[in-house]
Order: C-alpha cells, then sequence, then structure tokens
C-alpha cells in the first residue's frame, strides 16, 4: 500500500468567523466544533488507520503560530513533523510547494496530500475510503481534487465543472467556477454535474513540481530559493524572509490546478464543510425544531432560526423573540448579524481596523511558547492579568524600562528570579518586581503555576520587554 505524507496547511486568518477567528488566533486553533480544535482533528484525521497509512506530517504555518502549532500538537501526542515557518502568508500555492520539495527532497516518489486545517468532515472512515481511490490515479500522474456534492445552493464555495460524459469514482473536470450568485448556484445544482470545490488535493510530487515548472516557473525558482535558504530554528524551518517576500500571493487554484491537463476529480458526499462563515458552523451545530443552535450557556426563548453562541464559561447570552439572527459573544466583543449578512462579517472587521481596535485582531487570551495570558483588567496606568505556566516552563530573563510588577500565585509554585535574589513562592503568598529589575518566573514543577499578575507604570504594552535570556529563541 502506498503511503501518504499529510500536508497541513494552517498559516492562514480568516475573519467572516470574529470574534472567534482573529490574527493572533485563527479560526483552525480554536474549539470551533467539539472538544479539539479544527487542527487538531485535522492531524487525527490524517493518522493511519487499516485503510490508508499517513506519513509523518508536515505543518505550513505563520510564524508567529509556531508555538501553537507545537502545543497543540503535543496535547493529541502527535508527533510535531517538519514545521515549515512562512514569514509572511502568500495563499495556498507557495505554501504548498514548499512542503512539496521538502519531502521530494527525501523521496522523489512521494505522495502528498494537501488539506486545509480549517474544514470540518463528519466521516473519518469514508474519507480514507476516498483517498484510496485517489491514489490509484495519483501513481498514474494524476493530481487529484475532492468534490463535495452540494445539498443547497450554496453561494460561499467554489465549484467543480463535470464532464456529463464521465461517470464513476474518478470524473474529468471541464473547469473551475467561482464563487456563484444565488440564482447560478440554484440553476448549478438543477444541473447535477457541478461540485464544491474542497481545496483539498492529492498528488506525487513530481508531478506537481514539473506543474510549477511548466505554470509558475518564477514562482517555482523563489520558493526552491527560500526552502534552500532556510534556518532551523528549534523544531521549525524558518524560509528566508528575503526570498519569500518575493513570492506573489496566489492560491493552488489559480496557479495549477486550473491549467493542469492530468487534473481529476473524486467526488466525496460525506458531510464537509469549510466553515467559511457562521451560517456554515450553525449547519454543522445541533439545531432545534426551530432552527436555533446554541452552545453551552446560550439561552433562547420564543426564537427561530437563530445562532446563538457563549465562548466563555462566565458568559451567558440570552434570546429573546429574535429571528435569523447570528449572536456570538466573546469576553471582549459581541457580534449580532442578521443570518444574511454573515459573508460580510470580514468587511465589517475591515471598517473597525480602520478605527484602530485592537480587538478585531487580538484574540483576548495570549498564546506564547510557555503558556498564555489573559487581560482581566486594564487602565492607562495599570494592567491585570491571569498567566499561565506550564509544567517545567520558563519565561525569558527580561526586564522592563516602565513598569513595575507584583505577582500573585493562586495557583503551583514558582521560582522566582529579581536580579541575584532567587525565591520560590507558592499559593497564596506574592512578590514585587522592581521596575529596572531583572527578573524571570520558572515552573520547575510537573504542574501548571497561575498567578495573578499588576503591572504598573507610564507604558504597559507587550514591546516594554528586554530579553537577555530566552528558551524558545525569542528576540
Amino acid at each position: 500500500m502506498n503511503s501518504i505524507v499529510p500536508v497541513l496547511l494552517a498559516g492562514g486568518f480568516g475573519t467572516r468567523l470574529w470574534p472567534v477567528s482573529r490574527r493572533s488566533y485563527p479560526k483552525q486553533f480554536s474549539q470551533i466544533l467539539g472538544e479539539k480544535s479544527l487542527f487538531q482533528q485535522l492531524a487525527l484525521r490524517l493518522t493511519s488507520s487499516k485503510k490508508i497509512i499517513f506519513e509523518e506530517q508536515i505543518t505550513v504555518t505563520n510564524s508567529e503560530y509556531r508555538f501553537i502549532v507545537n502545543e497543540q500538537l503535543e496535547e493529541i501526542k502527535k508527533s510535531s513533523g517538519p514545521i515549515i515557518l512562512e514569514p509572511e502568508s502568500k495563499n495556498t500555492a507557495p505554501a504548498i510547494l514548499s512542503a512539496t520539495l521538502l519531502a521530494h527532497k527525501d523521496n522523489k516518489d512521494s505522495i502528498l496530500l494537501a488539506a486545509p486545517s480549517d474544514h470540518h468532515i463528519q466521516n473519518t472512515s469514508k474519507f480514507h475510503e476516498i483517498l484510496n481511490i485517489g491514489l490509484k490515479e495519483v501513481i498514474k500522474g494524476k493530481i487529484i481534487t475532492f468534490g463535495i456534492q452540494p445539498t443547497y445552493p450554496e453561494t460561499g464555495y467554489g465549484y467543480l465543472e463535470l464532464d456529463k460524459e464521465s461517470s464513476g469514482n474518478v470524473v474529468n473536470l471541464i473547469k473551475f467556477v467561482e464563487k456563484p450568485s444565488k440564482l447560478k448556484a440554484i440553476e448549478m445544482l438543477n444541473l447535477g454535474n457541478y461540485l464544491w470545490n474542497s481545496g483539498i488535493f492529492l498528488f506525487r510530487s513530481k508531478d506537481l513540481i514539473e506543474a510549477f515548472k511548466e505554470y509558475e516557473p518564477q514562482l517555482f525558482s523563489i520558493v526552491q530559493k527560500a526552502l534552500r535558504n532556510s534556518s532551523p530554528d528549534l523544531n521549525f524551518l524558518r524560509l528566508n524572509s528575503d526570498n519569500w517576500a518575493l513570492c506573489k500571493r496566489i492560491s493552488i487554484d489559480y496557479a495549477i490546478m486550473e491549467k493542469a491537463k492530468n487534473l481529476s476529480v473524486v467526488p466525496f458526499s460525506s458531510g464537509w464543510s469549510d466553515l467559511g462563515d457562521w451560517n456554515a458552523i450553525k449547519k454543522e451545530m445541533h439545531t432545534d425544531q426551530k432552527g436555533v443552535s446554541k452552545s453551552k450557556n446560550a439561552f433562547a426563548f420564543d426564537c427561530s432560526d437563530t445562532l446563538l453562541r457563549s465562548e466563555s464559561e462566565q458568559q451567558v447570552i440570552v434570546g429573546l423573540g429574535l429571528k435569523d439572527i447570528i449572536a456570538v459573544t466573546m469576553p471582549d466583543a459581541v457580534l449580532v448579524a442578521h443570518k444574511d449578512k454573515a459573508q460580510e462579517v470580514n468587511k465589517a472587521v475591515a471598517k473597525l481596523k480602520n478605527h484602530n481596535i485592537n480587538k478585531v485582531e487580538i484574540f483576548p487570551k495570549v498564546h506564547r511558547p510557555w503558556g498564555s495570558f489573559e487581560i482581566l483588567a486594564t487602565t492607562n496606568f495599570f494592567q491585570v492579568k491571569k498567566i499561565f505556566v506550564k509544567s517545567e516552563a520558563a519565561l525569558s530573563l527580561q526586564s522592563h524600562q516602565y513598569r513595575s510588577e507584583h505577582w500573585v500565585v493562586v495557583e503551583g509554585t514558582a521560582k522566582v528570579t529579581i536580579d541575584d535574589k532567587v525565591t520560590t513562592i507558592s499559593k497564596g503568598q506574592s512578590i514585587y518586581v522592581p521596575l529596572g529589575s531583572t527578573h524571570r518566573l520558572q515552573n520547575t514543577t510537573k504542574l501548571p503555576v497561575i498567578l495573578i499578575e499588576i503591572q504598573i507604570g507610564s507604558y504597559l504594552g507587550e514591546d516594554d520587554i528586554i530579553r537577555y535570556e530566552d528558551l524558545y529563541s525569542r528576540n
């Protein structure tokens, strides 16, 4: 049986699922559906079974998400595998090519599956079955994409027009179709020879490389140089930023797939969604007889065709007499929209960004390689944070120019260095960190440390950090 190298595409940061999805913590890393993130679900989905063999995955992500990727793979006890870091997002064509070249370097006959990490597939077993169908064609030199049988006239997906004369498990592609109007979507649904474009591709490395050489030779050369000049960074592979900056921003569809003569389609009809907006999320959630979908801590009274979601255990959302409404609450932001405007959330986010509202991009919980922190209260001269430090993790040895800090441990035991003095503090104890002092907090135990940090000063920004030592190679 031929094995497959999974390529997990995790570098995007869509805004249609704001306020849950933000640049600092996009939707693929959130628990949008279920107790695991979409990224974790993909990693587990692309794990060997009786039906298919997967090799160690390659993850392509943005540099700023590198520690999130590591942490989430550790949580599900998956080997990290190679993690390619993009200096900046350039869409799917450069990302997929970088992973392809890396796999090809190790094995000239490698077979890769490139899959976005923000999709939802209900039936993993069925998915593995169709991968096997695709494999039989791939070894003949075909590039395979997977088309989803449409169940309603969706306007948020691209479509694949199929050859009416072909049938069976593998069909010929006529052309890619852009996201249609509602009337066009209804027409295509009635015609029956159109599938949703899943954006999932199966191919041999040598076939995709040849396609890039033919259709995008300049992009091929640039990505090749960026990989050749890459540098290792802990367990990451950091692409050369100067080379990468020259890449044009282009999807794999536009760059290669719409031009390739050896591309075929495997239809798939077992529960797929790209979770592109809140309406798509609603369709995947449990819905009652009145069309109401709601999360834990959400209550609906006399509502119909409505989505109510609370993304915090401390927050309750109540809907009264609502119809055709989407309401999503976060600790720092609330979205209320008519369901017909779900695909326009990104436009609202863009307008908020123009007003310099940082809640557009910054997630309330900020993830760091050592753990995370949440801002509980903030003013111009003081700030209160809840800080979580993982087992055997340590903050950098650092100092601040504009603020002092007071740490109160509420759970666990921490080792604190302030200048030349080392102190151990436990639950209920506190310590003061004077302005300008060199300091570090370490968790040397097997249990997490939780502390409350009170910052006082003339400037409280995260860039007021001078690092002297760091376990995670941060500047």
